[in-house]
């Protein structure tokens, strides 16, 4: 880890941005097939065909880079719900619609899933702008299908929703609870805060 800041993504060239992306779609196959451990800066550089140099120079930690390749994920998956509307007749469906298909592409994907729950966990400090935006953007979903209750309830119960969608899917990948109850304390979870409302 270096504690020089890296630069940020919106003062680099065209071929910086590309190797950028690289060092992260390496990341993300190597946590993919390998989890959080297979993450090793040496092999990201092999992976992404750039120096080790260059993969410090864009991403200060392993922490700082998988809670970029987070907020990859978050990008893709944002793109396949854009258009398509939050299903269900009540706030509590609405809110379990969008925390199941945010869940499912991850329990296709447990090892990666482990890997980016663990960098959004980190207290690197680097990796703190990327867990934002992944917040942010879930802040965004849930608070959409809340319209309509007093803004302070609305961000209480998304706090509160973020903390159980984050807790379980610890769980999970600790293979503490199957996938079953995964979903089920998700559904219960939406039940409580919401059915009422």
């Amino acid at each position: 880890m270096t504690d020089v800041a890296p630069p940020s993504p919106d003062t680099l060239t065209e071929k910086q941005s590309a190797r950028r992306q690289r060092v992260i779609e390496a990341a993300f196959a190597l946590a993919e097939e390998g989890g959080y451990d297979a993450v090793q800066m040496r092999d990201v550089a092999a992976r992404a065909d750039v120096a080790l140099g260059t993969v410090y120079r864009y991403f200060s930690s392993k922490d700082q880079l998988l809670a970029a390749a987070w907020s990859r994920w978050r990008t893709q998956l944002e793109r396949r719900l854009h258009g398509q509307p939050l299903q269900g007749a009540t706030r509590a469906e609405r809110v379990l619609d969008f925390l199941m298909r945010a869940t499912r592409p991850l329990e296709r994907r447990p090892k990666l899933a482990a890997a980016l729950l663990i960098s959004f966990a980190s207290p690197d400090v680097y990796a703190a702008e990327h867990q934002r935006e992944v917040a942010s953007w879930m802040t965004r979903i849930v608070l959409e299908a809340l319209d309509g209750l007093p803004v302070a309830d609305q961000q209480d119960i998304r706090e509160v929703l973020g903390h159980v969608w984050y807790s379980v899917l610890l769980a999970w990948v600790n293979e503490r609870i199957d996938v079953s109850r995964m979903h089920e304390l998700l559904a219960t979870s939406c039940r409580l805060l919401l059915d009422d409302r």
